[in-house]
């Protein structure tokens, strides 16, 4: 039988407590599979059968409101698979709500220069989905910064101190 010395449990085996920054990125991502599971049921998604997989053509609307097509709702699966997966790091979780944030911003930004009836509007979006791109947008950057300001660590009991730090960066690979 051999003996090995006992491992610091902060290393071998990883927190299972998450952070405030990567429970917000894992309910976004939740979400986000939410709307693009939705996009995709008929009854919720009114004109189902007018759904196009991409371009201004498609009238179906997600609850009667928000313009989509396949592509739109394969992007919200992919968005949300995406903040699932990064919501397992701090870092990941950040970068996720920020860097995913400014995506929805400048998709807001987009949707306002372009004509909707022209082909440019390719996702597709209306008006709704403009000013609602805007406000994920804003709410996941200001989720990001506001719950990145500071760690929220608890593997020794302690909220924010140096050594709970330094085991959240070391279990981060940073």
């Amino acid at each position: 039988m051999s003996i090995t010395p006992d491992r610091d449990r902060t290393t071998s085996r990883p927190d299972r407590t998450l952070s405030a920054v990567q429970q917000a990125a894992r309910i976004v991502g939740v979400v986000f599979l939410l709307v693009g599971v939705l996009g995709f049921v008929p009854g919720i998604t009114s004109n189902y059968g007018d759904m196009t997989f991409a371009s201004h053509d498609s009238d179906a609307m997600l609850l009667g409101i928000f313009q989509v097509s396949i592509l739109h709702n394969i992007v919200h699966l992919l968005f949300g698979v995406a903040g699932l997966a990064m919501s397992r790091t701090w870092s990941g979780a950040r970068s996720y709500l920020i860097g995913g944030g400014v995506i929805y911003l400048l998709l807001w930004i987009y949707g306002l220069l372009i004509d909707k009836d022209s082909s440019a509007n390719f996702v597709p979006v209306n008006s709704a989905d403009d000013w609602l791109h805007f406000l994920l947008g804003a709410g996941m950057v200001a989720l990001g910064l506001a719950l990145s300001r500071r760690r929220d660590t608890v593997a020794d009991g302690r909220l924010g101190t140096d050594a709970t730090a330094h085991a959240s960066r070391a279990r981060d690979g940073r």
